[in-house]
């Protein structure tokens, strides 16, 4: 890869510590940051203040920051089958985590990251979080704070392009991946298509190692391939 100093946010989870791993064997200088972990290299995206410590914390400007966290479903929740299902609290945290604290991390690393040269900056979302590809429904919390993290990506992608012509901003599908996030839905899993993490983390790199500048403020699934908003 091109990168010289990357940044992964969400380093404790099965893509995020992948991508950790990936990166450095790749001999490119990586800091992890994760709500588990503890001292400087602790980040919680539902806390900005630890957002801009973290962010605060670095030495060397970043030109490869990647958010690697989501939020599909927790010990007491699942995700919505239905309208009826839906509950204040948990559309709340869903937003603020798969939503907001990418924003905030946003705010935060975007200005730290160089003025000059190619640099991207990259968020985990979700095909789900299409607007044109919903056909099954269910799922609201998830699909409409991936859509708000989808725009939230397009509209960040512009305000930096003003200030660095060769920055990248995008949102990634990783597709199917074998972590605590899609294990209880892996059953329906077609042939071939559930990834280890290492093997994702290699294709999400090699997606953004093949971006260009016009890619920026859109959604790529694992394959490179556009998604429609």
């Amino acid at each position: 890869m091109s990168a010289k100093q990357a940044v992964v946010i969400g380093a404790s989870g099965g893509i995020g510590a992948a991508l950790v791993e990936a990166l450095r064997d790749e001999n490119i200088a990586t800091r992890g940051f994760a709500r588990s972990f503890a001292g400087a290299d602790h980040i919680d995206l539902e806390d900005e203040a630890s957002i801009a410590a973290a962010a605060a914390s670095l030495s060397t400007a970043p030109d490869l920051v990647i958010v690697a966290t989501g939020l599909l479903h927790a010990s007491e929740r699942s995700p919505e089958k239905s309208i009826a299902h839906l509950d204040p609290a948990w559309l709340h945290r869903q937003f603020a985590v798969n939503a907001i604290g990418p924003a905030l991390v946003a705010k935060h690393f975007l200005p730290l990251m160089p003025r000059t040269g190619r640099t991207v900056f990259a968020a985990l979302s979700a095909r789900v979080g299409s607007i044109s590809d919903n056909r099954l429904g269910g799922w609201y919390g998830y699909r409409a704070s991936k859509a708000a993290l989808n725009q939230l990506v397009r509209t960040a992608s512009v305000e930096e392009k003003r200030r660095n012509d060769r920055s990248i901003v995008v949102a990634l599908h990783p597709g199917t991946v074998d972590t605590a996030l899609s294990r209880p839905f892996q059953a329906n899993v077609q042939a071939g298509r559930l990834f280890d993490t290492g093997r994702a983390a290699v294709q999400l790199l090699d997606v953004i190692d093949g971006l260009r500048v016009i890619d920026s403020g859109k959604l790529f699934d694992w394959e490179g391939k556009e998604v429609s908003p």
